[in-house]
């Protein structure tokens, strides 16, 4: 695969449809349109619509696009997020409160946005009391990415449990997890990653109708591969994604050069 193809490739594997497009960008922006028209008509449908909202790199040019898309019913939204950091500030560097409001409720006038609040003295409480209000919106959109361990979330493969019967825990975060957390630059060093945080958990991502998971970037090569070919299990969350009825995945050629024989891409 290289950067000649121009145009967008799109395959299908288990029921997963995915989309190898030339670069980050426009891998991220075809998502957010993806995203922008299931939004619309979700709106014309329902009062409120329930959205979940990933963060990290993977969100960067979804979130930059998303916010950029003219008329797009912002006041019928419903915004979650996903996982926050135990025991961290909402204005350290690395909170996902703080990359929010920065990339997205500073830019959208939303129905309204709940935080995760991970500096919360009873994180438990937290937990319970936002799985109640997730289930409460029943949200029909989910934003998702794939960490170079295969979590999904913060369901790193320890933790990850399939028919999990809650919607939210706290969890420890595994050793890849939080080094992948520093080399994105959040941290300055492993041993300032925390090392617990508040996740929704996968059977409530799997319960959303619509999953857009974004994936770019060459670190996440082996791990897009790996979720493509191995048998599911939680030794690899992300490879659950293939049983979802409808998900796509967009990736670019980079997270894409493992894939020549599962996608029989030249």
């Amino acid at each position: 695969m290289t950067e000649a193809i121009a145009r967008p490739k799109y395959y299908e594997v288990g029921t997963m449809k995915v989309e190898v497009h030339p670069n980050a960008r426009a891998a991220g922006v075809a998502a957010a349109q993806a995203a922008g028209k299931e939004l619309i008509e979700l709106a014309m449908a329902l009062d409120s619509v329930g959205v979940i909202f990933a963060t990290g790199a993977s969100q960067f040019e979804i979130l930059n696009e998303l916010t950029r898309i003219p008329r797009l019913p912002w006041n019928q939204i419903r915004g979650f997020h996903m996982d926050e950091y135990v025991d961290i500030s909402a204005d350290h560097p690395a909170s996902f409160r703080r990359y929010l409001r920065e990339r997205l409720t500073s830019k959208v006038r939303m129905k309204e946005f709940f935080e995760i609040d991970g500096s919360a003295p009873d994180p438990g409480k937290t937990s319970s009391d936002y799985a109640s209000k997730l289930r409460s919106a029943d949200p029909q959109l989910c934003f998702l990415g794939i960490g170079e361990n295969g979590h999904l979330a913060f369901n790193d493969p320890p933790v990850a449990n399939f028919t999990d019967p809650l919607d939210a825990k706290i969890v420890q975060l595994d050793a890849v997890c939080r080094r992948q957390q520093m080399a994105e630059g959040w941290f300055a060093s492993v041993d300032q990653v925390p090392e617990r945080a508040i996740t929704l958990t996968i059977p409530a991502l799997f319960r959303v109708p619509t999953l857009i998971v974004s994936v770019p970037g060459s670190r996440k090569a082996k791990i897009v591969r790996r979720a493509f070919e191995e048998p599911i299990s939680t030794e690899c969350p992300a490879t659950i994604l293939r049983t979802h009825p409808n998900v796509t995945v967009y990736l670019d050629l980079e997270s894409a050069s493992e894939l020549d024989e599962v996608l029989h891409f030249n």
